[in-house]
């Protein structure tokens, strides 16, 4: 019988629960961002990190650190992958690197270069096999739903030339695959987390359209069906340039965030306004640490280290291009401890 044939409780989740608060205490803290932040050097700041478990991070290596940081990534899930009873909550964050390399696999083609550089090698199906089988349009062994929408980005390539609209055809695929995965594990906790990650996207995607100067017809094509606030809703805030955003997104967690790309579009900084965006995401995922066991503690904990590898690589590559520390502060993203 496999693990996903009788239906998963909460309880089934008791041993991993325990391992993940145990797995808690070695995420980093704000007070040790800050040791790192305030280190004397780029090789003590370094030292600080192998202390709490990272390999040798070079800040003047981009490549090699993003690496060791996919590495890191990568020994994570396959560690918690073993005594996840369902393995769907371990796919969850690996599809969207998927995704990712399809991107990758058909610029590179469209483009006569190597996409090699530029895959990951961190979702569901490693990316040798996956550029095999795009490249040669025999996709049947991929999950269903990103053969089809390997076609679909595909064709809207070699139609339009357009890669833009290339990623809009991914990035639609992408996010309803997650949101089919949050409804067939019946996780109301993951259905939330998909929800505000596609209203945080609709609402980028919204003030990234004004600041641009398109279209709404554009904005049209980018918006994504399945979050909190309704597309249409979106696009009729895009219509009025932008006016009654922080109403629009008040009932959600991405009022302050709504609040920054008002001001945004008036000029403001777009910086603070993509991190309070993360961080709503965050804010929803820190809920997680107070479910003491169940799918969410698993989800909840996954997540905190994708924001800390993003908050390792602005520190560390703050440092190296000698930004000032309020700078690089400004810019870190909410932690989960």
């Amino acid at each position: 019988m496999s693990r996903l044939s009788k239906k998963i409780k909460d309880t089934d989740y008791l041993a991993i629960s325990a391992r993940i608060k145990a797995m808690e205490t070695g995420l980093l803290s704000r007070e040790r961002m800050e040791q790192i932040l305030e280190a004397r050097s780029d090789e003590e700041a370094v030292k600080i990190l192998q202390e709490c478990g990272y390999p040798e991070l070079n800040p003047k290596d981009p490549e090699a650190m993003d690496e060791a940081l996919s590495a890191a990534r990568e020994a994570t899930l396959s560690d918690l992958a073993g005594g996840a009873p369902d393995p769907r909550y371990i796919d969850i964050f690996k599809l969207k690197y998927d995704y990712h390399n399809v991107k990758a696999i058909l610029k590179a083609e469209a483009m006569n270069t190597s996409a090699d550089r530029m895959l990951m090698d961190m979702g569901r199906v490693p990316a040798t096999e996956l550029k095999e089988a795009v490249q040669t349009g025999r996709t049947e062994n991929l999950p269903a739903g990103l053969a089809a929408a390997a076609a679909e980005a595909k064709e809207t390539l070699d139609t339009t030339r357009d890669p833009q609209l290339s990623d809009i055809v991914l990035d639609r695929w992408c996010y309803q695959e997650m949101a089919g995965v949050a409804e067939t594990t019946g996780s109301a906790f993951l259905a939330g987390y998909v929800r505000i990650q596609i209203d945080a996207t609709n609402l980028r995607a919204l003030v990234r359209t004004l600041r641009m100067g398109k279209s709404t017809d554009f904005l049209r094509t980018v918006l994504l069906s399945g979050g909190e606030i309704d597309a249409d809703a979106v696009l009729a805030a895009g219509m009025s340039g932008g006016s009654g955003l922080a109403e629009l997104y008040g009932p959600t967690g991405l009022q302050a965030a709504a609040e920054a790309g008002a001001e945004a579009l008036r000029g403001g900084s777009m910086t603070e306004f993509e991190k309070l965006c993360d961080d709503a995401v965050s804010d929803y995922l820190g809920g997680a640490q107070f479910v003491p066991f169940g799918e969410a503690p698993l989800l909840g904990y996954l997540a905190a280290r994708e924001t800390e590898y993003t908050n390792i690589r602005i520190l560390l590559m703050g440092r190296s291009a000698g930004l000032p520390a309020e700078v690089i502060r400004s810019r870190l993203r909410a932690g989960y401890v």
